[in-house]
């Protein structure tokens, strides 16, 4: 029978003919832990009675929410890992290398996978592909040391995305839209999956930003085909090899259809404090901020760093403002500086912040005060998600955030570029 790529991936990796509602066993070609929900993991692996894990080179430890560690038992936890790493061989990425959801891209999905992480944003694998979801630690400790696990066949939704984005608006601001018409729960368990003409102007970046919220709709995945567009990044991570085309078929069966026009859309803003809190930003005008946040797994790839640094270049931010930027991995950083959008950004009076979460989880590197009030290019706006329930929490792309820097309030950067 005609597959959509949620059926088609996990028929492949359970070797049966699967169909939306199905329960099946299926292969897990990566499973991965980080330093927030990862030493849960680890020690129900252990009570489980666990000694090896069934795939060492494709499980990997991240240590990148609390990098470099700003508290004691995080450090204890972060020797827990590293102990882990080295008794059952897994693949460790350390403190400084960067944001896992980007590493997990970068260097080690691939389409047609199967991968489970200990983190809901581990869906932002499916820009290329992989049916990539979030789990619970004992869920991933199980995955680890079998190579497999359950899942229930998601029905799937077909988002059809036409036209190209216009100036001033982009990635981010389509998926803000998307879950502000869906809502926070209207994909609970349901596969959201990309396609139309759109989709050839796309970057793996772009992609990689709606695939990393479809989660905040409430889906299980959000997939792209695995196209050109991912051959051609596999192509310039040097993983060519591990590319393969992987497309829906054309008759395949989907619960619900949604058209967008990316022409049509203009910059969107989530308000405090739910992600589906979606407004476009001329709502917004004239919300004063304390601070700005350019990061997290959900735009802080050199895409958006270009973006940011190309509208605040030769100008300075606001004196009431703090601009934080965290780049999403090592190589984004290195490539950042070599393109000279690390000048710009440190000219404007913007702080670097290593690779890594920074302040996104509210952990160091950023915690807001009573009161203040942020935007941020993440993926979550709940009370008290940057360490402070007192404080507000805005959400908009990479681009609204740089004019909204340099203005002191939120701000259309289509009127600051």
């Amino acid at each position: 029978m005609s597959k959509t790529l949620a059926e088609k991936i996990l028929a492949d990796k359970s070797k049966t003919d699967a169909k939306s509602g199905d329960i099946v066993i299926a292969k897990v070609d990566l499973a991965f832990l980080q330093d927030t929900a990862g030493p849960l993991a680890v020690r129900q692996f252990r009570e489980s009675g666990f000694r090896n894990v069934a795939q060492p080179q494709r499980s990997v430890i991240f240590l990148d929410h609390a990098a470099p560690s700003p508290a004691r038992q995080l450090s204890n936890d972060h020797i827990l890992l590293r102990s882990f790493a080295r008794e059952t061989g897994c693949r460790i990425c350390e403190v400084g290398d960067g944001v896992c959801h980007q590493l997990v891209a970068e260097r080690f999905a691939r389409p047609g996978d199967v991968v489970v992480g200990s983190d809901s944003h581990t869906v932002t694998a499916g820009a290329l592909g992989a049916f990539a979801t979030g789990m619970g630690s004992s869920d991933v400790a199980v995955a680890l040391a079998l190579g497999k696990t359950w899942f229930r066949v998601p029905e799937s939704f077909s988002l059809n995305l036409k036209g190209a984005f216009p100036r001033g608006v982009y990635a981010k601001d389509l998926i803000l839209y998307l879950i502000g018409q869906i809502r926070a729960d209207g994909a609970t368990y349901k596969a959201l999956e990309f396609g139309g003409e759109a989709l050839r102007h796309m970057t793996m970046s772009q992609r990689l930003t709606v695939a990393n919220m479809a989660v905040e709709a409430g889906a299980k995945v959000g997939l792209f085909p695995g196209d050109s567009v991912t051959q051609e990044f596999l192509l310039a991570q040097g993983r060519g090899e591990d590319y393969r085309p992987l497309y829906p078929d054309d008759d395949a069966d989907y619960e619900k259809a949604i058209s967008v026009d990316l022409g049509q859309l203009e910059p969107m803003v989530s308000f405090p404090h739910t992600v589906d809190n979606v407004f476009p930003v001329s709502q917004a005008k004239g919300i004063k901020i304390q601070q700005v946040f350019i990061g997290t797994c959900t735009n802080a790839r050199l895409e958006d760093l270009a973006i940011a640094a190309g509208i605040i270049q030769g100008r300075k931010k606001h004196p009431d403002v703090r601009l934080l930027v965290a780049p999403a991995s090592r190589t984004v950083l290195e490539q950042a500086i070599d393109n000279g959008y690390i000048r710009s950004l440190v000219e404007s009076g913007a702080i670097i912040l290593p690779p890594g979460c920074a302040a996104c989880l509210g952990l160091h590197q950023g915690v807001l005060g009573d009161g203040e009030v942020c935007l941020s290019t993440a993926n979550r706006n709940f009370k008290g998600r940057m360490g402070n329930p007192e404080a507000m929490i805005y959400l908009a792309s990479p681009a609204t955030a740089a004019a909204s820097a340099i203005t002191g309030e939120i701000s259309d950067p289509r009127k600051v570029m």
